[in-house]
């Protein structure tokens, strides 16, 4: 009997502390679960798209559908030479449709399509416009100077290219520096950039004589040297803002005239000063073929007027004879 009760108190004592712990495990659970959600949360935000839309096209690729624009896939986009018709064709939905709607989706597709590059040509046409109307006030400024002979402007998928060649000696040879005649072009034209608001860009060239600079390393430096001299003139001298201009060097690399041509080196050491159109780049690179475009509509209007101008001359003669 004496031994019982000391049992008995000790097995009560330990339930009681088994109740007062029991506790610690529901938070524990509830703390790895918590743990857990912030894990999965994490790496959520930081998905691998490309990883991502490998595993996308690995089961569509399982289960025999195709991933294609309607289904919110962007790897079709990304491939050189595929057209919406295309993409259309292989969605999985339009496999579907019946012939007489898959037909009547595609015209509309290629309608909406060519109403896309219309609307872009349009655009390009604009800017092309815009960029001769500033070439026309750079051109009276320079030939009011009589600097016109300096300069070579022209428009092409980049915007307004404006180039200091060196035919009267906009840099002496082997050095960055300007001469006086370079100064003055460049103090012609900064009132007329000034109030454009495009960036500018400006290059520096060098000719094709394979000779060493005198004062610097390559030719790289020497055309470096020259791009900066004129974006410094463009902000200390002409208040053009630091913020709108970058300098790039590219050497001998990209001649202005073919350098077998006589006389081709002393243009092809220049700088080019180039305002950047900022038109989307699908349709800035319709800026080349609407110059191309407007040029021949120009020769072909000259030569029209021409032989209108020949046939009257002609048939004013004829009269007079009779």
């Amino acid at each position: 009997m004496t031994d019982s009760k000391p049992r008995r108190k000790r097995r009560e004592e330990h339930e009681e502390h088994e109740n007062h712990e029991r506790w610690l495990v529901t938070y524990a659970d509830m703390v790895t679960l918590l743990m857990v959600l912030f894990i999965v949360m994490f790496a959520m935000s930081v998905v691998d798209e490309k990883k991502f839309n490998a595993l996308k096209e690995g089961l569509a690729a399982g289960f025999g559908d195709s991933t294609a624009i309607l289904d919110g896939s962007d790897n079709l986009l990304n491939q050189a030479g595929v057209s919406d018709v295309d993409l259309i064709e292989a969605n999985q939905y339009v496999r579907k449709m019946k012939p007489e709607e898959r037909a009547k989706f595609k015209e509309a597709l290629a309608a909406e399509e060519q109403l896309k590059k219309e609307r872009q040509y349009a655009e390009a046409s604009a800017e092309v416009n815009r960029l001769q109307e500033l070439l026309d006030k750079l051109d009276a400024a320079l030939r009011a100077k009589g600097l016109r002979d300096d300069v070579q402007a022209g428009i092409d998928d980049r915007g307004l290219v404006i180039s200091l060649v060196s035919k009267h000696v906009v840099f002496e040879p082997n050095l960055a520096e300007l001469s006086a005649r370079g100064i003055a072009v460049l103090d012609t034209i900064t009132p007329v950039l000034r109030e454009v608001g495009e960036p500018l860009r400006i290059d520096g060239h060098t000719n094709q004589v394979p000779v060493k600079p005198k004062y610097y390393p390559t030719d790289w430096e020497l055309s470096a040297a020259r791009a900066i001299t004129v974006l410094r003139h463009f902000n200390e001298v002409g208040g053009i803002a630091n913020e709108r201009m970058t300098a790039s060097a590219f050497g001998h690399e990209k001649p202005l005239v073919d350098p077998s041509k006589p006389g081709s080196q002393e243009v092809n050491k220049r700088v080019d000063i180039i305002v950047v159109s900022d038109l989307p780049p699908e349709t800035k690179a319709l800026l080349d073929d609407v110059v191309a475009d407007q040029k021949r509509t120009q020769s072909t209007s000259t030569t029209h007027t021409t032989n209108a101008q020949g046939a009257a001359s002609a048939e004013h003669h004829t009269e007079e004879d009779q």
